[in-house]
């Protein structure tokens, strides 16, 4: 099976327009990581300005995935990449998407934050939704850095830790259903704070995507609906 060979053509226009996609998607997850710190802020914060970054930063995340389908939608027709040049750019337009839907998680939990205002439920609460907030920005992180090395083991290193996101999820929203059915008073902010938890519930699911394009990319191999056992058991294969 091809394995990655980038910057191996003839023509050096046509690694220059490469390396210039790979720059562009990395710049853009930089921007939705942003975007998902300062939502966070906002959050923890109830700060409003916070909330107005987010979704002005919104519209950029949106021109850079419509520049970055341009400019795949011109490789494809200008260069008819083939083996690992066609797998980047196939790649790049799924990761935009990814990227791009987190950006939209990111300004649903700014929208909630300005809409909890003052209310506190209690540390308790907010802790544990910090806790789940800063696993998923590190999960953010980690997943963008793996396709700037473009690397198969970081990448499934990041694909197993989306579990933990998922185990956090379901403490925090038993936390919340539990204090709802004791204190029905609370019941529309915990909602939104359910709702926060179920936004970066789905952002841990979009970096999981991420890194199954990382190994796509490096590997040849599609296991977007691939057990992670059997996943990290092709580990290195061509």
């Amino acid at each position: 099976m091809d394995r990655l060979h980038l910057s191996q053509h003839i023509s050096q226009q046509f690694n220059a327009e490469l390396a210039a996609l790979t720059r562009q998607v990395l710049a853009m997850g930089g921007l939705v990581e942003s975007q998902l710190a300062t939502a966070l802020e906002a959050l923890a914060e109830r700060d409003a300005r916070r909330t107005a970054d987010v979704i002005a930063r919104e519209e950029a995340v949106n021109a850079s995935e419509l520049e970055i389908d341009a400019r795949c939608t011109q490789i494809l027709a200008r260069r008819q990449p083939a083996a690992s040049d066609l797998r980047l750019v196939l790649a790049c337009v799924r990761m935009v998407t990814n990227l791009e839907r987190i950006g939209d998680e990111a300004e649903r939990i700014a929208k909630l934050s300005e809409k909890l205002g003052s209310i506190d439920l209690g540390e308790r609460y907010t802790m544990k939704l910090a806790e789940m907030g800063s696993l998923v920005r590190d999960q953010l992180r980690g997943t963008l850095d793996t396709f700037a090395r473009m690397d198969e083991d970081r990448a499934l290193e990041r694909l197993r830790r989306d579990r933990e996101v998922d185990v956090l999820y379901k403490e925090v929203s038993a936390m919340l259903v539990d204090l709802m059915q004791r204190q029905s008073d609370r019941v529309p902010a915990a909602l939104d704070l359910l709702w926060c938890a179920r936004a970066l519930e789905r952002i841990g699911d979009r970096c999981k995507n991420l890194c199954e394009q990382v190994i796509y990319l490096v590997r040849g191999k599609d296991v977007r609906h691939t057990g992670l056992s059997r996943t990290s058991g092709d580990a290195g294969k061509g």
